[in-house]
């Protein structure tokens, strides 16, 4: 496994991490036996980076990673943790809490949950509208200062926030969605952290599963996907055809869909790193491969002829999350 730099401020991490979501219920029920084994069997190819959110499963995927690394040596994982997302009994989405006193209680709960005397890389979910993002990154230094953070991140945030965050303090990488599908980083934000040295850590990098070559349907009336836009009648037929089309030029390649859509995003530069969002070894071995495939210029050129950018239909989240994204507002605007 190739290990990169995150960032110019940031640690040496796997050329590609394991997104942890999955594992807990947002793409409908998971095995949890299976999610423990996929853990492990990430961390024994040369995985170094785990993914997660406090959210996720109101604590459970914590719990479950931080059951994973009791159970083998997790020494060498490093645990990057979104926080703020605040969640209802029902499982609904009621906002965001960015306030300082709220991050260090955050910190706290899941520390406590993964077992752990640090976070490795730390970084609000998303913006909270009231709260100034130097107030949110602050606190987090002051964690950092203190030994129980190693290192500040962000997710979903746009370049005047970046810019805002990185004058508080380094961040080492920008968590945001970036796929074939999703190219909206490309004009101002990619740029932005480039200058800036800020890494990407990419979610989303087979669009929920829209690029895998695997899609069944949602699993479940819980899975996110039964009501993200470009899973909608009309927009899912569309995107199914892109995938297609990718699959065809896979295939001339004896790779599969997911693993060129991955390939395409690791051909995109050193400091992205993509998050591979697999919630079983199957999968996971899969998606590991495309580090071992090599994309030519003119591969590169043909799957961005196949799916050309802005080709996707519809929104990557329901206009109400669409609405929270501060990483969407300089898209809209321009």
């Amino acid at each position: 496994m190739q290990n990169v730099k995150l960032g110019t401020h940031g640690p040496l991490v796997s050329r590609a991490g394991l997104g942890c979501m999955a594992m807990s219920g947002m793409y409908g029920p998971a095995d949890r036996k299976e999610s423990l084994a996929t853990i492990h069997a990430a961390l024994e190819a040369g995985v170094t980076l785990l993914d997660t959110g406090d959210f996720y499963g109101m604590g459970h995927n914590e719990l479950l990673i931080g059951e994973a690394l009791k159970q083998r040596d997790g020494d060498n994982a490093l645990v990057s943790v979104k926080f703020g997302a605040l969640r209802d009994p029902a499982g609904g989405f009621s906002g965001y809490d960015g306030r300082p006193a709220a991050v260090k209680n955050f910190l706290a709960y899941s520390l406590q949950r993964l077992g752990r005397d640090h976070i490795d890389i730390y970084r609000p979910s998303r913006l909270d509208p009231d709260v100034p993002i130097e107030d949110t990154i602050g606190a987090i230094a002051e964690m950092v200062e203190a030994g129980t953070v190693r290192y500040i991140g962000l997710s979903e945030v746009g370049p005047e926030t970046i810019r805002r965050a990185a004058a508080v303090h380094p961040i080492v990488d920008l968590q945001i969605e970036y796929s074939l599908l999703s190219r909206g980083i490309e004009q101002e934000i990619l740029p932005l952290c480039r200058e800036l040295g800020i890494a990407v850590t990419a979610y989303g990098v087979l669009s929920r599963g829209l690029l895998s070559g695997h899609w069944q349907g949602p699993n479940g009336e819980k899975d996110f996907r039964a009501f993200s836009p470009r899973f909608q009648d009309g927009n899912l037929e569309r995107n199914l055809e892109l995938a297609a089309a990718l699959a065809r030029l896979a295939e001339e390649k004896n790779a599969t869909a997911a693993q060129a859509a991955i390939a395409w995003v690791l051909a995109q530069g050193g400091d992205i790193v993509p998050l591979i969002g697999a919630r079983n070894r199957r999968r996971l071995e899969e998606s590991l491969e495309a580090l071992d495939l090599t994309l030519t210029a003119d591969d590169l050129a043909a799957i961005e002829r196949a799916v050309p950018k802005d080709a996707a239909a519809g929104a990557r989240y329901p206009a109400p999350l669409m609405a929270m994204l501060d990483s969407e507002k300089a898209a809209s605007a321009s």
